[in-house]
Order: structure tokens, then C-alpha cells, then sequence
């Protein structure tokens, strides 16, 4: 599975900014989709995944953030609205099997920075 991130850009605090993330390749499996993030000088950190209807949210996104699929597209979204200084990161794309502990595959990454 080939995973290909975008929507990422410049933004100021409060305003709103979504990236896509687009699956081709072997895509018929049953993947849970997830969007993660990693800081300058941090490590990557879990922000949402979506299988089927059931979404997860980390905390420091909820209420802020929504993830949604369009499955026709094998595309993900992930809608940032009230974006912080702290949201500064670059987001990363993932997929896993249903039932396993870790990503599998992992899109390029798309920057996301926020001023204040």
C-alpha cells in the first residue's frame, strides 16, 4: 500500500487547514487508517485513526480535529479547526491490518505550521 499525504501549509492560531491522505496499491485489505505527528526535536505521536465508523481522537486534538474517509477514493481526511502554535508538526499518514499492534505503512509527511 502506497500512501500519498497533502494539504499541508502555513496557517494562522484559530484558523482551520485539512490534509488528505490518499491509499493506492493493495487496498482491498481491511486497514485502519491513521494520522500521527512529529514536532521539532520530538518524537511522533498518535493524533487519530478511523476504521469504519469508529474514530480515536489523542487528547490534546479533541473537539478540535475530525477524520473521515471516502472510501470510493481510498482517502482519508483529517479537518484541523482551531489550530495552535503547539499543532506545529509534521503529520504523517499511516495504515495497519485490522488486529495488529503496529502501522504497517507510512506516507512521506506533510508540514503543518501554525503562528501565533
Amino acid at each position: 500500500v502506497q500512501l500519498q499525504a497533502s494539504g499541508g501549509g502555513l496557517v494562522q492560531a484559530g484558523e482551520s487547514l485539512r490534509l488528505s491522505c490518499a491509499a493506492s496499491g493493495r487496498t482491498s485489505r481491511a486497514y485502519v487508517r491513521g494520522w500521527f505527528r512529529q514536532a521539532p526535536g520530538k518524537e511522533r505521536e498518535f493524533v487519530a485513526s478511523i476504521w469504519g465508523s469508529a474514530t480515536s481522537f489523542a487528547d490534546s486534538v479533541k473537539g478540535r480535529f475530525a477524520i473521515s474517509r471516502d472510501n470510493a477514493k481510498n482517502t482519508i481526511y483529517l479537518q484541523m479547526n482551531g489550530l495552535k502554535p503547539e499543532d506545529t508538526a509534521v503529520y504523517y499518514c499511516g495504515a495497519k491490518v485490522v488486529g495488529r499492534e503496529t502501522y504497517d505503512f507510512w506516507g512521506q509527511g506533510t508540514l503543518v505550521t501554525v503562528s501565533s
